[in-house]
């Protein structure tokens, strides 16, 4: 037994092969299960087996070991065992595989505008309150009205300053804006960056058709994204993947119900998704994937119990693999029971006694038949991977990187004119302006007239000069005398 051209073979029951029909994929599911009894496996199964037929799958490696399906597997005697057992022909081989990483170290750079993620789901990065949440959707309003492209989050610190600065003329047309949401907005900015978000924020921005690829084997791209570091940040974690999600939603044409999906997407740890979230956003949740199946997408969440996932969410979802759960507390045992009852049951089994007494490798499968209904659930022993169990190593991951025909498209980082430049323009011209007013305001002061420069002769006299000085000096001194002495002869003749 193998994959068919009808289905994918997930691993052999009681009752026979238990097989995941292609066209009935976009419907949605769930792997659930507690950690350990082996959910990485099936999910890479499910993978690898979307990829042989030709649709391409995105899936986020939180713990760094679903990198393996980019290595051609080395099963072991047991394992060969059990394909032998199923009767399947285990042909050991490697996914065509593309790695991704928001902060470009173990991938390509994943980019996008904080323009296209939205102030919803800004705010859900920042953990806003209500009021901040509402300042955010005026400064993503003030944008949009005064042509203010926000591409990374210097854009966004730069039109929070100009929105505080503007406070009073910004509040007469949309509502007060508090200073004090100013400020706790910028400081849950730093945090963000603090953690590495601002990574994710800038150009290139990531293009959707660079991963919904297909490629001349006529197999499908296995976009893995390591999220090993990014599991640090949770909330960007969730709130990247539900805006990938949300971006396949918007821009993805409607195909209805196709032979099989246009892209299978993952979303591993999807708990963190929906813990906390305010409503707005699991009502945006809700919507997307209600509607996203008539575009052709898959969604399958990755969690340890399906109670993590709320009952509008967890009903869109039609094919149900859940690995073993344990129920020590009061809480867990409310949770197995919910699980237990959300399969169509098996008379054969008591399905609430079988999802603790599973082992590793095991699950309890139900899947939507041909007529869209929810098979019975079945035990079942999960196929084992052509890949790699286990992780690549760096120097694997750096050869799969090397060849991979997205190289040098995201590597480089690009700044445009935006916001921030703007703006400073802006403010810069306006000091030009002001200066250039006082100067044109001031009175002017009248100013003496230039004197004629004095000219100086020079001291130095020539010859006839100085004779011609000492002859009057001599004739005026002989007058002087001469006019004295007869002066006081005649005085003495009296």
């Amino acid at each position: 037994m193998s994959d068919t051209p009808s289905g994918l073979f997930l691993g052999q029951s009681d009752s026979g092969q238990e097989t995941l029909l292609f066209h009935r994929a976009n419907r949605h599911g769930v792997i659930a299960g507690a950690t350990g009894t082996g959910k990485t496996v099936t999910l890479q199964i499910l993978a690898q087996g979307f990829s042989d037929a030709g649709v391409p799958v995105f899936c986020a490696d939180v713990k760094g070991d679903l990198s393996g399906i980019s290595q051609v597997g080395a099963p072991n005697e047991k394992l060969l065992a059990r394909a032998a057992e199923m009767g399947l022909n285990l042909s050991p081989r490697a996914a065509p595989t593309v790695f991704w990483d928001l902060y470009g170290e173990k991938g390509h750079p994943v980019r996008t505008t904080v323009s296209e993620i939205g102030p919803v789901l800004m705010s859900r990065m920042l953990d806003l309150n209500e009021v901040q949440e509402g300042v955010m959707t005026v400064v993503f309003h003030v944008a949009d009205k005064e042509g203010l492209l926000l591409l990374d989050l210097d854009d966004l610190r730069s039109l929070l300053i100009y929105v505080g600065e503007n406070a009073d003329r910004i509040g007469r047309e949309v509502g007060h804006v508090a200073p004090a949401s100013i400020a706790a907005i910028q400081r849950a900015l730093l945090q963000l960056e603090q953690q590495g978000g601002s990574a994710f924020f800038g150009e290139p921005a990531l293009r959707l058709e660079d991963m919904i690829r297909v490629g001349l084997d006529g197999r499908g791209q296995v976009n893995v994204l390591d999220s090993t570091r990014l599991m640090n940040s949770p909330r960007l974690y969730a709130a990247f993947l539900l805006w990938l999600l949300s971006e396949l939603f918007e821009q993805l044409p409607e195909v209805g119900d196709p032979e099989k999906p246009r892209l299978v997407f993952f979303f591993d740890e999807a708990h963190l998704l929906f813990d906390d979230a305010p409503r707005a956003l699991l009502e945006k949740v809700e919507q997307v994937v209600r509607l996203i199946r008539s575009k052709g997408v898959g969604v399958y969440f990755v969690t340890q119990n399906p109670a993590d996932i709320p009952d509008s969410v967890l009903a869109q979802l039609g094919n149900r693999i859940q690995h073993a759960l344990r129920a020590y507390t009061p809480s867990e045992q409310k949770g197995l029971k919910a699980a237990a009852g959300s399969f169509r049951a098996n008379p054969a089994f008591d399905t609430a006694e079988a999802v603790q007494a599973l082992g590793v490798g095991e699950a309890l499968v139900s899947v939507l038949d041909e007529k869209g209904a929810p098979t019975v659930v079945a035990r079942t022993r999960i196929r084992p991977p052509a890949s790699r169990l286990g992780p690549a190593t760096d120097a694997e991951r750096g050869i799969v990187m090397a060849a991979s025909p997205l190289r040098g498209l995201y590597d480089q980082v690009l700044n445009r004119e935006s916001a921030e430049e703007i703006l400073a323009a802006r403010h810069a011209a306006e000091v030009r302006a002001e200066a250039e007013a006082r100067t044109d305001e001031a009175p002017a002061k009248p100013r003496a007239a230039p004197r004629p420069p004095r000219s100086r002769g020079s001291s130095r006299q020539t010859p006839m000069e100085a004779l011609t000085k000492s002859v009057l000096r001599t004739a005026g001194s002989t007058i002087t005398r001469e006019l004295l002495r007869g002066v006081l002869g005649g005085l003495r003749r009296r």
